[in-house]
């Protein structure tokens, strides 16, 4: 395999241990969930306010994605923009393990409903999060690159920040710190957190990734110039337009509302688009999994659209939870997990490439996970999926729901864990 993108400063990835101890953390969050949704039953899903759908979103935003993310972007930032972290080592142990302390411990307080662990989960979170902002700020500030993705990448760590602020709020109005309009601060955090964060992240990286390893065209310069930006500004449109007096309130939301859902649609669309003009026509499973997000996000908003013409879905309690299983588990994990398995199989034989002799090459892409281990994967995570969203009509399908996610969630860390045996083993 030669070096498959022009443009990238692959000398200087940070080592290897750097983003793995993310990859290798985050599946077993979702497992986590798992064991939650097993225990819980139908309760988990009964409603969003649920003290078990709380922690089980947690388990998943914090735990998965964003330790996912968070690990990705700290190999990413000096690939694609040219500028290191300092001290990387030092800073990816300063977020990786109070990031996990506190995902646990805010997971934990949600679900018994233990103010003292929401307490104590602000601290550890407030310093995970502001240790990676404060050395992702430095790096893209460093950056001479400027191009779609270093400015999603500052988009989306700009919401990032308003989220983790928003989040921390949050768990110190509820610990009893502050006395302050949970509704709104929800909103908000879930607004920056999910379309803000993780949504022009994932464009941003699309951009890298999909004509990278799906050989895809590049994506439409006109796209990847404004779609961002619009998406970042009708955020902010969207979380001020409250403020505004009657009606203009009222039509404002739903203006930059509608905005935000045409954006993400032209962009799962575009994507969607791009894989039918691949230069490869056999599918790989790191499409599927792409294909089911960019499936399920479309969807999402098709299900959002529905409920803002007819009230007796907006009205159903099944709603946000249904629209919250294809936002976050059909979009944002299948497009993470589709990253994950070409990322690290190419960030081992990349690291490998300096490693081993010119006499002895390194194993190929295929060779480091082996499609047959992420194709059960895939079944097993679409299984989930598919049992999640029947859960709404049949509340007891929860339960296979819950075993089959369990599952995927091995599936993956066993997988992710092979590829790290096999770089250690040849490393050496």
């Amino acid at each position: 395999m030669n070096a498959p993108a022009s443009g990238l400063s692959l000398e200087q990835a940070p080592p290897i241990s750097v983003p793995f101890r993310f990859f290798l953390s985050a599946p077993l969050f979702l497992l986590l969930a798992a064991l939650l949704v097993l225990v819980s039953g139908p309760q988990a899903l009964a409603s969003r306010w649920t003290p078990a759908l709380l922690a089980l979103t947690h388990l998943i935003t914090l735990g998965f994605l964003s330790m996912t993310m968070i690990g990705a972007l700290m190999q990413q930032l000096p690939v694609v923009a040219g500028a290191p972290m300092r001290r990387q080592q030092v800073v990816a142990w300063m977020v990786h393990i109070p990031l996990l302390a506190g995902t646990l411990m805010l997971v934990s307080g949600l679900f018994y409903s233990q103010t003292a662990l929401l307490r104590l989960a602000i601290f550890p979170l407030g310093f995970a999060f502001s240790t990676f902002l404060v050395a992702a700020a430095g790096s893209l500030s460093a950056s001479q690159v400027h191009h779609a993705t270093t400015r999603a990448m500052r988009f989306a760590g700009t919401a990032l920040a308003l989220a983790a602020g928003l989040g921390i709020t949050l768990a110190g109005t509820l610990g009893g710190y502050f006395n302050l309009p949970l509704n709104e601060l929800i909103g908000l955090h879930v607004g920056w957190g999910l379309l803000g964060w993780v949504g022009l992240l994932v464009m941003g990286v699309a951009y890298q990734v999909v004509p990278m390893f799906q050989l895809t065209p590049a994506y439409p310069a006109r796209l990847t110039r404004w779609l961002g930006g619009s998406v970042f500004l009708l955020l902010c449109g969207w979380s001020l337009a409250p403020q505004l007096p009657l009606p203009l309130a009222t039509w404002g939301t739903s203006l930059t509302a509608a905005g935000l859902a045409i954006g993400f649609a032209l962009f799962a669309g575009t994507t969607l688009y791009l894989h039918k003009k691949r230069r490869r026509k056999l599918v790989d499973v790191t499409l599927r999994f792409w294909r089911t997000g960019m499936l399920s996000l479309l969807a999402a908003i098709a299900l959002w659209t529905t409920a803002h013409l007819t009230s007796a879905i907006a009205d159903d309690p099944r709603y946000p939870i249904a629209l919250g299983i294809l936002f976050m588990f059909g979009f944002a994990i299948s497009v993470v997990i589709g990253m994950l398995y070409k990322i690290v199989p190419f960030l081992v034989w990349l690291h490998l490439q300096s490693r081993l002799p010119r006499d002895k090459p390194a194993p190929n892409m295929k060779q480091i996970i082996p499609d047959h281990g992420s194709r059960r994967h895939w079944w097993m995570h679409m299984a989930t999926l598919l049992l999640l969203l029947g859960s709404m009509a049949w509340p007891q399908l929860v339960y296979p729901a819950g075993l089959s996610l369990g599952l995927a969630s091995c599936m993956l860390w066993l997988n992710l864990l092979a590829a790290t045996r096999l770089y250690r083993q040849l490393a050496r």
